[in-house]
């Protein structure tokens, strides 16, 4: 194992996303296990992730608190408004990431791969040389710290953007990034990417 300890993850959420995000964490060789909505919450993994729409993450969160409790739960939403494809659907001051925040109060919440596309996951680079960089938020330094470490012999870049307060603009820049490739200005293999 290199030093590196497995850690077991949930994924909540079985398309795409959760998906390309679980594959990583399998080549970095951890345990992934997922749960559809229908299934039953149980066996739930030291990182959880929730790879799944904002309105269904917050229902998943109200509905699980307790056994969401001292677990590293990942919020990947991008909270738009998909009717209009105009706005976010939260609060100005606020995020998605801080809103399943204050639902779940014994939780580690940290944002993350919401800027990153499942096309860039799976290939693990942004076009055709730059590599996929994950960025994430958090206020608690351990949990971002595991995270990192458990992607850190998938392929992809892992990048601290600081406390939980930055989530708001991870979700702007991931909102950006959707609406562009949308109106086809970049494709879903693209995005951006952080160069040292």
């Amino acid at each position: 194992m290199g030093g590196i300890k497995m850690t077991k993850v949930t994924i909540f959420g079985k398309g795409n996303m959760g998906k390309a995000i679980g594959q990583n964490f399998v080549d970095a060789r951890n345990e992934v296990n997922y749960i559809g909505s229908d299934d039953t919450v149980k066996n739930i993994g030291e990182i959880v992730i929730l790879a799944v729409p904002y309105p269904a993450a917050l229902k998943i969160a109200e509905k699980n608190s307790e056994k969401l409790e001292n677990k590293i739960v990942v919020d990947i939403t991008n909270p738009l408004n998909f009717e209009t494809w105009n706005e976010l659907v939260v609060p100005a001051n606020s995020s998605a990431a801080a809103e399943l925040a204050s639902k779940l109060p014994n939780s580690k919440v940290v944002k993350a791969f919401n800027t990153t596309f499942a096309a860039t996951l799976v290939s693990k680079q942004v076009g055709d040389k730059q590599q996929t960089t994950v960025m994430m938020a958090s206020d608690d330094e351990t949990a971002k710290k595991l995270l990192a470490d458990s992607l850190k012999e998938s392929g992809l870049a892992v990048v601290d953007a600081g406390a939980l307060k930055r989530a708001r603009e991870l979700e702007a820049f991931g909102f950006l990034q959707m609406t562009l490739a949308a109106k086809e200005k970049i494709s879903w293999n693209g995005g951006f990417g952080i160069i040292k």
